[in-house]
C-alpha cells in the first residue's frame, strides 16, 4: 500500500508512515501546493495511492464520479498530528487494508472508524 498525504496534513505524516514500513509521500514533494482536490484524486488513482486527508471534499468527489478509487482515509479529529493519532491510523491501515486495496472511504476519529466501500 502507498499513501499520498494531502496538503492539509503535516509532512510529518509521510515520515511517520515510512518509519512504520508504509510507503508514503506528502503531496508537497510531488505536486503543486495549491493544486485542486481533483488533481490529487486523479494522481492518487493513476499511481495506486490511498489518499490520506483531513478534507471531506474527497468523499463528495468520489460520490459525484461514482468511481472505485482512489481509496481515502479521512481524519475527523481536531489534533491531526502523528503524535496524537498515529497509533490509531496504523491500526486502521492494518485492519482495513483489504478494504482500502479494493476501494473504500475510511473515516477515522478517536472513538471509532467507519468504512464505506466504493463506489458510492
Amino acid at each position: 500500500m502507498k499513501i499520498l498525504v494531502d496538503m492539509n496534513l503535516s509532512p510529518l505524516w509521510a515520515e511517520f508512515l515510512v518509519a512504520h514500513g508504509i510507503e508514503a509521500v506528502h503531496w508537497s514533494a510531488i505536486g503543486h501546493v495549491a493544486a485542486p482536490d481533483s488533481i490529487l484524486m486523479d494522481y492518487a488513482a493513476s499511481h495506486g495511492f490511498v489518499l490520506f486527508t483531513h478534507d471531506l471534499d474527497f468523499g463528495m468527489l468520489l460520490a459525484a464520479h461514482k468511481t472505485r478509487g482512489p481509496s481515502v482515509i479521512q481524519v475527523r479529529t481536531q489534533d491531526v498530528l502523528p503524535s496524537a493519532i498515529g497509533a490509531i491510523i496504523l491500526r486502521v491501515i492494518a485492519v482495513m487494508r483489504d478494504d482500502l486495496d479494493a476501494g473504500a472511504i475510511v473515516s477515522v476519529d478517536v472513538a471509532r472508524s467507519r468504512i464505506r466501500r466504493l463506489p458510492i
